[in-house]
């Protein structure tokens, strides 16, 4: 069983002709079973994907433990619209987050408390660090040993710095298994490339081009992934959206046993719901609302109500599940003999009730 890797650059992917074979995506970060193993040039086949205890789909990440998601408070400065649907998104997840502004040092200790206090209200408790002063990273490291970390967020706020920060931050003893390799200069732990912020835009550029899963001293991995500035929220349903803000939640719980008078009530101000639009996010959250409708709309139009899934799960060696993809119905089963039986005895009655009416059109025209 191996973790699977994005494939270095100059060799065959035999992860992308695997992934054909099997007919199933295999995502970074997966748990996967390999065969025919070319130890000598060091590569495999992968010929299963076993279950998936976790998936991020921005950026595709299998097996997440923790988020992390990184914005800076200057440079490129916070949107409070792409904040809250990066917030949504990882809500929508169900695996826990943290949020963390980078970048403390560009600002004073005003702006810092302005942004507490504002995520406060949102329901948040955000960590402040700077990388560039390689300050405030202890309190995000204690999370980290043990886990897969994904870290998101917009580009240029400092995903593949703060990767370097906490990588050379460690105290890597000789017993560690993956001593040695940092003693070869592995490419698993070179640093990763970074890059600087736009001074037409204020925004940043796209350095890091793919995601790349790293591990860290004392078990656990960390990835690094491209910045993108509006996550898809594809797996968020109309009904599932409130859920993803700490601020209805609240209402909903302060409210308690009070309920919205209808059940499928989407918080729009109508009579009998309980949530209020006195709070700053609501703007935000109908917008999302409507994004989220018109998509249901078009998926319902599209594909129908029922949409059997693309995988199923079996158990495999040792009791392990194991993923395989599911068979489209009616298309690679055997017929069975009873509707071969039935469709050739359908076709002899077809013929008789033909050669029948042949008879009685004959009969009438000797009449």
């Amino acid at each position: 069983m191996g973790l699977a890797q994005k494939p270095q650059p100059m060799q065959p992917s035999t992860h992308q002709i695997t992934a054909m074979k099997i007919r199933r995506r295999v995502l970074v970060g997966d748990r996967v079973l390999i065969g025919a193993v070319d130890w000598a040039g060091g590569r495999g086949v992968i010929e299963g994907v076993f279950e998936r205890r976790a998936e991020v789909a921005d950026p595709p990440v299998a097996n997440v433990d923790r988020l992390v998601l990184l914005f800076a408070l200057d440079q490129p400065q916070p949107e409070p619209a792409t904040l809250t649907r990066f917030l949504v998104d990882a809500e929508s997840t169900g695996i826990p987050f943290v949020l963390v502004f980078n970048k403390v040092e560009l600002v004073d200790d005003k702006t810092i408390s302005y942004w507490r206090d504002r995520m406060k209200s949102w329901g948040y408790d955000p960590l402040f660090l700077s990388v560039d002063q390689k300050s405030g990273l202890s309190a995000l490291e204690e999370t980290l040993e043990g886990q897969t970390t994904v870290i998101v967020g917009p580009s240029g706020v400092g995903k593949s710095s703060l990767i370097n920060a906490l990588r050379s931050n460690q105290n890597i003893s000789e017993e560690d298994p993956i001593h040695k390799l940092v003693e070869q200069n592995s490419k698993w732990f070179g640093e990763q490339r970074v890059g600087t912020v736009s001074k037409k835009s204020g925004k940043g550029k796209h350095t890091t081009r793919h995601v790349s899963l790293l591990p860290i001293a004392g078990g656990g991995f960390l990835a690094d992934t491209p910045g993108f500035n509006q996550p898809s929220l594809m797996k968020v349903t109309k009904k599932g959206l409130a859920e993803t803000f700490p601020e209805i939640r609240k209402m909903l719980a302060e409210n308690e046993p009070s309920k919205c008078l209808f059940n499928d009530c989407v918080h729009l101000g109508e009579r009998g719901c309980v949530v209020k639009g006195d709070w700053e996010r609501y703007p935000y959250y109908l917008q999302l609302l409507d994004e989220i409708k018109i998509r249901e709309s078009f998926q319902l139009r599209t594909f129908g109500t029922k949409r059997e899934g693309d995988v199923r799960y079996k158990t495999g060696v040792m009791g392990v599940k194991q993923a395989e993809p599911r068979l489209q119905l009616k298309k690679h089963r055997r017929v069975s003999r009873k509707k071969i039986n039935q469709s050739i005895l359908d076709d002899i009655d077809d013929e008789l009730d033909e050669d029948n009416w042949f008879d009685v059109k004959q009969r009438s025209r000797k009449r």
